[in-house]
């Protein structure tokens, strides 16, 4: 078996052919999002553009939370961000909180169905957001380096959360929430 992060799905251990239709299902959720939003997202919606039953679907993820928090998860874990070239301690984290906190921006219904799925309840995302808070912590004290505190991290982490908290309350744009994170970063880091 694969060391391979994609061969781990949230509920068991895959094959290869089982590992490449769970590869498909996040995608054809995206798809089923941009058409319907977050509302007309069920597996009978995704399954057939992934090209597998539903049953098939329930059987990989147990809910469209859980569905959508495996596609976040994907997407963070691909993304690497760009280092300020040249910048300063401050530099490299608002650079990081900015990346990982616009990685959704262009797609609204896809950031709604995120922030939803991440607060849920469902434990087969709990251990996705545990995955997903440890990159972005991790994320955060690589670009603190020497500089690295618990406490500064911990309200770092705070100010991104509340921010994506906000933006999917309806209170701005995750654009705007970017924006918010970096000017209190900046305070926090002064």
């Amino acid at each position: 078996m694969s060391s391979d992060v994609r061969f781990e799905s949230t509920r068991r251990r895959l094959n290869g052919q089982q590992a490449e239709t769970v590869d498909r299902l996040p995608g054809a959720a995206v798809g089923a999002l941009g058409g319907r939003g977050r509302g007309g997202l069920a597996a009978r919606a995704v399954a057939p553009r992934a090209g597998v039953a539903p049953a098939t679907a329930y059987t990989y993820f147990s809910s469209k939370g859980h569905l959508i928090a495996e596609v976040f998860w994907r997407r963070l874990d691909d993304h690497v961000t760009e280092p300020a070239a040249g910048g300063t301690t401050v530099d490299r984290v608002v650079a990081v909180l900015r990346d990982v906190a616009l990685l959704l921006a262009d797609e609204p219904e896809l950031s709604s169905a995120v922030t939803a799925a991440l607060l849920g309840d469902d434990p087969e995302v709990s251990h996705l957001r545990v995955r997903i808070g440890a990159d972005i912590r991790r994320r955060l004290v690589d670009a603190l380096g020497e500089e690295n505190d618990d406490e500064v991290v911990g309200a770092l982490e705070m100010v991104y959360a509340g921010a994506l908290v906000r933006a999917g309350m309806g209170y701005g744009s995750y654009s705007d929430m970017a924006d918010a994170i970096e000017s209190a970063a900046r305070l926090i880091l002064r």
